[in-house]
């Protein structure tokens, strides 16, 4: 007994010097800490632990500060007006939130192309389909809305198997098998709420200790692709055939307007126009990568991640993909029965940038052969992810960019649309909701 409690004390002893030395010296991992803003030159300062919102919209507008903003609901957005009494609930992550004035935001021109109707936005930068889940199950009782529109995005899949959000550990759903070898939805790990774990160095230790030994057992995607070493050549299309499709003299202009603006998010510095890559440099940069390990985000996600941008175009999927689908798939299902469950309509609306997700020119499968293993894209491997993710969803609306023939990408935050594009967005998503009343 004796000699369990002096082991039990050394560790208790050991695990609060190393929290002490870890924190006071701020070693890694560390805590998120946002210090002086860039452009604001202002002395904020935040320690995040929680999960629950992320003050994205900050970075620009000094005057416009995000706690500020609340739409009564712990997001960003308008306070609907009580005299209104047809609501609708507009759900998703960073480009439901975006980093625009609280008058630009997408809400504001569904708001403007629909009488009578609050918009009400329940988003923040980071989150995935388990955080929105948890947001509307607290707030649709008191909202009663006609319906519930969920801005559904690819890196969802991702974000779902994550533990952690933009700000630290969030709740995070799991799959279990039953009896009949089929998948269930279990959890969440955690309820709402700051971790306060986190304030430990020791458990952040843990934690990052856990995810490399994660990454270095993980399956490579290589292992579920066949052999390609003794097949015909003739099957198989160069680097080029395959990559022209996405890294062309589009996408290049695209991408040197987006790294040379002035703007930039955290910190981040913009490339000098003038120093800015050839496109010929800029495609050999693009070539030589295709395929490689993303060190930082497999780091970040504790998982092969490559460098490849036409990972939604992919034939094969890795069996840990498709239990992220799956797993997306029923938190998906949750949301709708929740909505349903409060005679609410649900709709999931997706944004289609087509140069990005069904960039290639036809319809025929593209098989390349790299370090002996045959990958397949097309662009109908991209259909059927997205049929795979919305299974058992009534209703799905794809709201193109196609026809809108300017720059829809927003040049701060290149992953969001810009004022345009938002605004030929909700014009098209205010239609589909009219036909859907009628």
């Amino acid at each position: 007994m004796k000699k369990f409690f002096l082991i039990t004390v050394s560790i208790v002893f050991t695990i609060i010097i190393v929290d002490l030395i870890g924190n006071l010296f701020n070693l890694k991992p560390r805590l998120f800490i946002e210090k002086q803003r860039l452009w604001m030159k202002s002395n904020y300062t935040n320690l995040y632990v929680g999960w629950y919102t992320y003050d994205g919209a900050d970075d620009i507008y000094e005057n416009e500060i995000h706690k500020e903003q609340t739409n009564g609901f712990l997001t960003r957005g308008k306070k609907p007006d009580n005299k209104i009494k047809n609501n609708i609930i507009l759900i998703g992550s960073s480009g439901v939130e975006t980093n625009h004035r609280l008058n630009e935001m997408p809400e504001n021109y569904l708001r403007n192309y629909l009488s009578n109707t609050n918009v009400i936005s329940f988003g923040s930068w980071g989150w995935g389909t388990d955080q929105q889940y948890i947001h509307l199950k607290k707030y649709v009782e008191e909202i009663k809305p006609s319906h519930v529109i969920l801005w559904f995005e690819m890196n969802d899949i991702q974000d779902n198997k994550f533990e952690y959000g933009f700000l630290g550990p969030k709740p995070t759903f799991s799959l279990k098998k039953d009896k009949n070898n089929n998948y269930y939805l279990s959890g969440p790990n955690k309820m709402p709420g700051k971790n306060y774990f986190e304030y430990s160095y020791s458990y952040r230790l843990f934690n990052k200790l856990k995810g490399k030994l994660k990454l270095k057992y993980y399956r490579s995607y290589f292992d579920d692709l066949i052999t390609c070493e003794n097949n015909n050549s003739n099957n198989y299309v160069n680097k080029d055939e395959l990559l022209y499709n996405y890294y062309n003299e589009k996408m290049y202009e695209e991408d040197k307007a987006i790294r040379t603006h002035f703007e930039k998010p955290r910190r981040a510095k913009s490339d000098d126009v003038n120093t800015f890559p050839s496109f010929k440099e800029w495609k050999k940069n693009k070539y030589s990568n295709f395929l490689g390990l993303d060190k930082i985000r497999s780091k970040f996600y504790s998982e092969e991640i490559l460098e490849d941008p036409l990972i939604y175009n992919r034939l094969i999927i890795s069996k840990e993909t498709e239990e992220g689908e799956i797993l997306t798939n029923k938190l998906l299902l949750k949301i709708q029965d929740l909505t349903n469950k409060h005679q609410a309509s649900f709709h999931i609306m997706y944004v289609l940038y087509p140069e990005r997700y069904k960039s290639f020119k036809d319809d025929k499968d593209y098989r390349y052969c790299f370090k002996n293993r045959e990958f397949i894209y097309s662009n109908e491997a991209f259909d059927q992810k997205l049929n795979r993710v919305t299974e058992g969803i009534n209703n799905v609306f794809i709201n193109s960019l196609d026809g809108l023939n300017i720059i829809t990408y927003d040049l701060f935050v290149h992953a969001h649309p810009n004022t345009e594009g938002n605004k030929f967005l909700m014009k098209k998503l205010s239609e589909y909701i009219k036909k859907f009343d009628n």
